[in-house]
C-alpha cells in the first residue's frame, strides 16, 4: 500500500512540475518577434545569449509565443543547419537554447525564415534564380519554377520542426515575388496565351495574364511547402507573411494555419488600423506585428518607440479582434536587448488588460468599405506588391471614415457576396472597375433597401443610371471643393454632372478659393428602389490620403450620414476611432485615442499622446441595457435611456477603452 502511495506521490509531483503546453496560434493573443538576418560574417552567434536572458524575458513579459531568427534574406542560417548555408562557426546552438527555455515556460516558439528571398541559394544555384526582364539572373529572389522549395526550403524547415519548434513565419514571400523571365515561365505563358513574347510593361499585351500566372505559381509553391511540413509534423504551424492580406486581396485558398504581417514602422497607428481591417474578415486566426522602432526606408535610421506609442498601434489590432505582436531586432550574435524588456512588459500589460474584451470579438456590421481585388489587380503593377501610394483611395477613405467615428470594416468581394444586406452602408472608394456580377449585386442591394456611397470621378461612371444624374462627356481638374461653405484645395479630377429630377446635390467644386466661382456640385443623393445611392464626383479619399484636411474629413462624414444613422455617435473630439463588436453575447464599444503626431512621417518616436475628453456618446438600441462598464478600468458608467438611445459620457480617453454594454 505504501509503495502504491509513493508511486502516486511521485506521479502527481511530476505532473505538477511538468510545463504547460504552449498555446496554438489560433488561441494565442500576445507575442514577440525577434530577427537579425544573419550573414556569413556572423561567426559569434550565441556568444552573449544566455538561458538566463531568455528566462528573464519570459518571466517579465509572459508572451504566448516568441518568434526568433532562423534565416533572413541573406540566406544564411542563424543556427547550425545541416541543410543549406551557415557561418563557419557558432558559439552556441541558439535555436536549441530558445526551444529549451520556452519549453520550460510553456511558451510557443516560431522561427522567422525567409522564403522566396534567399541570396545564398541563388549564389550557389544560379539556376534557381528568377530571371530579370533584361536577361540577368536575380541575385536575391528565387524562381517559383525552380527546385529551391523542394531542395532547400522544405528540408530546412523540416529540420527546424525536428527541434520541437511550433511553427514558422515565412518572411520575404508573396511581397518578394518578381516577374520571372526564365525559360519555364515564359514557355508556360506562350502556351497559355499564344503570344510570342512575355510582357515586360503594364501596357504590353498579356501583362495581366502573366501576373496571374505568377500568382498561381506562388500559391502552388506555398501549398507545396505547407503540405510537406504538415505531413512531416501535423502540429507544425505555418504562415506566409502578408499572404491573404492587403498584399493579396483574395479568398484564403491555402492550408496556412494563420495569417500575419508586419505593418509600417512609421505612421504605425493609422497603418495598423488599415492592415488589421484587411486581415480580420479572412476567416483564419491572425495577428499583426508592429515595429518597436520608427525606421526610415530612405535614411536607414531607426529610433526606439516608447510603450505609449506601441500601445496606440496595438489598440487598433485589438479592437478588430486580432492577436498582436511587436518586433525587436536581435543583436548579430542572436542575443536579445534586456534594456527593452520593460517596454515589452508594459506593452504586454496593456494588451492583457484588454484580452477578455477584445480577442476574437466579431464586428457589428455598420460601414463596409470595399477592397476590390478585381480593381486592385487592374491598377497595380507586379505580382503581390502593395504600394500605399497606389492605394491612397482605399487608405484615405478609411481614415476619413474612422476619424468621423464611423465603425468601418474593409471587405473584399468574397466577404460581401451574399451578405450585403447586413450592412447599413457600403462604400466604393474610387475603384475604376468592378466585376459585372458584383456591380449587379450592389445595385440589387440598394433596390432592396441598402445604402451605397460611390466615390471618385471614375467610380461614378459605373453607376451613372442608378445615381440619377447625367454625366458630362469630359472631366476636368478641380481647384477647390467643399461643403457647408468651407473649402479646401485639391488636384483631383472632377466629373461634372447634371442631377435628374428627384436627385439632390451636396457641396460644391470651385474654380477659385471663393464661393462665388462654382464649377458644379460635389455630390448627389438619390432614391433607388427602397434604398439610396450617393456619388462623390472627385477622388476625395485619395485626396485625404495625400493631404489630410478637416474639409475632406467632413465631406466623407456628411455623405455617410446623409445615407444612414450609425449605431454609435461620438462628440467631443475627432481624434477618436470607434469599433463596435460583439463577444460572449455582449456589445463591446471600442474607443481608440488617435491624437498625437504619429501621422507625421518625420516623427519616428513620440512619448506623449494628448488625452481627449470629455466625450459624449449615444448608442442606439431597442432595449434598455442592464449596465455599462468602462474596461479595463472596471468603472460603472452612468447613462440615460430615452427613445431607443443610450446617452453617456466618458470623461477622458488615455489610449483605448472598451464600453461593455450588457
Amino acid at each position: 500500500m505504501k509503495r502504491h502511495l509513493l508511486l502516486l506521490f511521485f506521479a502527481t509531483t511530476a505532473l505538477a512540475q511538468s510545463p504547460k503546453q504552449p498555446l496554438r496560434r489560433a488561441d494565442s493573443f500576445f507575442g514577440l518577434h525577434f530577427d537579425f538576418h544573419a550573414d556569413m560574417a556572423d561567426t559569434l552567434i550565441g556568444k552573449t545569449l544566455t538561458e538566463g536572458m531568455v528566462d528573464s524575458l519570459l518571466r517579465l513579459v509572459k508572451p504566448d509565443f516568441i518568434q526568433v531568427d532562423s534565416k533572413g534574406h541573406p540566406g544564411v542560417t542563424s543556427y547550425p543547419t545541416k541543410v543549406g548555408y551557415k557561418p563557419k562557426r557558432f558559439e552556441k546552438n541558439t535555436l536549441k537554447l530558445f526551444r529549451d527555455v520556452t519549453a520550460r515556460h510553456g511558451v510557443a516558439l516560431y522561427v522567422h525564415h525567409s522564403g522566396v528571398w534567399d541570396n545564398e541559394a541563388v549564389r550557389h544555384h544560379p539556376n534557381w534564380a528568377r530571371i530579370k526582364p533584361d536577361g540577368p539572373a536575380d541575385t536575391e529572389k528565387t524562381s517559383l519554377w525552380s527546385g529551391y522549395a523542394d531542395s532547400l526550403l522544405i528540408p530546412q524547415l523540416k529540420e527546424i520542426s525536428d527541434y520541437g519548434v511550433d511553427g514558422v513565419w515565412v518572411d520575404g514571400d508573396c511581397w518578394a515575388v518578381e516577374p520571372d523571365y526564365g525559360p519555364a515561365p515564359v514557355a508556360a505563358f506562350r502556351q497559355a496565351t499564344g503570344l510570342p513574347d512575355a510582357p515586360k510593361q503594364r501596357t504590353d499585351p498579356g501583362y495581366f495574364a502573366f501576373m496571374e500566372q505568377h500568382r498561381t505559381a506562388f500559391k502552388q509553391y506555398v501549398k507545396r511547402y505547407t503540405d510537406a511540413l504538415h505531413q512531416h509534423n501535423p502540429r507544425f504551424q505555418v504562415a506566409s507573411n502578408w499572404s491573404f492580406t492587403s498584399f493579396m486581396p483574395e479568398p484564403v485558398s491555402l492550408p496556412v494555419d494563420f495569417i500575419s504581417g508586419d505593418t509600417d514602422p512609421l505612421d504605425g497607428a493609422n497603418r495598423s488600423a488599415f492592415q488589421a481591417r484587411c486581415i480580420a474578415p479572412q476567416g483564419k486566426p491572425w495577428d499583426l506585428m508592429s515595429w518597436s522602432f520608427g525606421y526610415g526606408w530612405s535614411d536607414r535610421v531607426g529610433a526606439p518607440k516608447p510603450a505609449i506609442q506601441l500601445c496606440q498601434e496595438a489598440a487598433q489590432v485589438l479592437a478588430m479582434g486580432g492577436g498582436f505582436q511587436a518586433y525587436w531586432t536581435q543583436n548579430n550574435d542572436a542575443s536579445l536587448t534586456p534594456w527593452a524588456f520593460e517596454t515589452m512588459a508594459e506593452l504586454a500589460r496593456f494588451c492583457r488588460a484588454r484580452q477578455s474584451f477584445c480577442h476574437k470579438a466579431v464586428p457589428v456590421p455598420q460601414v463596409a468599405l470595399l477592397y476590390s481585388g478585381v480593381a486592385h489587380r487592374a491598377k497595380t503593377t507586379g505580382v503581390y506588391k502593395f504600394n500605399a501610394d497606389l492605394s491612397g483611395n482605399l487608405i484615405g477613405t478609411l481614415n476619413a471614415l474612422l476619424y468621423n467615428q464611423l465603425p468601418t470594416e474593409i471587405l473584399m468581394e468574397h466577404h460581401l457576396h451574399g451578405r450585403m444586406a447586413q450592412y447599413p452602408l457600403i462604400v466604393i472608394p474610387e475603384w475604376a472597375t468592378l466585376a459585372d456580377t458584383f456591380r449587379t449585386e450592389l445595385v440589387q442591394y440598394v433596390r432592396d433597401g441598402g445604402n451605397l456611397l460611390v466615390v471618385g470621378h471614375q467610380g461614378v461612371k459605373l453607376f451613372e443610371n442608378e445615381l440619377g444624374v447625367t454625366l458630362q462627356e469630359t472631366t476636368r481638374p478641380a481647384a477647390y471643393f467643399g461643403i457647408d461653405n468651407q473649402l479646401t484645395g485639391t488636384k483631383a479630377t472632377y466629373q461634372p454632372f447634371e442631377p435628374l429630377p428627384g436627385t439632390r446635390t451636396l457641396g460644391g467644386v470651385y474654380k477659385q478659393r471663393d464661393l462665388r466661382f462654382g464649377a458644379g456640385p460635389l455630390a448627389s443623393v438619390a432614391r433607388l428602389g427602397k434604398g439610396q445611392i450617393a456619388g462623390v464626383y472627385l477622388n476625395v479619399g485619395e485626396d485625404f490620403y495625400k493631404r489630410e484636411t478637416h474639409v475632406g474629413r467632413s465631406v466623407i462624414g456628411q455623405m455617410a450620414r446623409a445615407l444612414f444613422q450609425p449605431q454609435v455617435s461620438v462628440s467631443g473630439s475627432s481624434f477618436v476611432h470607434v469599433a463596435l463588436n460583439r463577444k460572449d453575447g455582449q456589445t463591446m464599444l471600442n474607443l481608440i485615442n488617435m491624437a498625437g503626431n504619429h501621422a507625421n512621417r518625420a516623427v519616428y518616436s513620440t512619448d506623449e499622446i494628448p488625452t481627449p475628453g470629455p466625450l459624449t456618446l449615444t448608442y442606439r438600441t431597442a432595449q434598455k441595457p442592464k449596465r455599462l462598464t468602462l474596461q479595463p478600468e472596471n468603472r460603472p458608467v452612468s447613462f440615460a435611456y430615452k427613445n431607443g438611445e443610450v446617452s453617456f459620457t466618458v470623461p477622458t480617453l488615455a489610449i483605448h477603452s472598451v464600453v461593455v454594454i450588457e
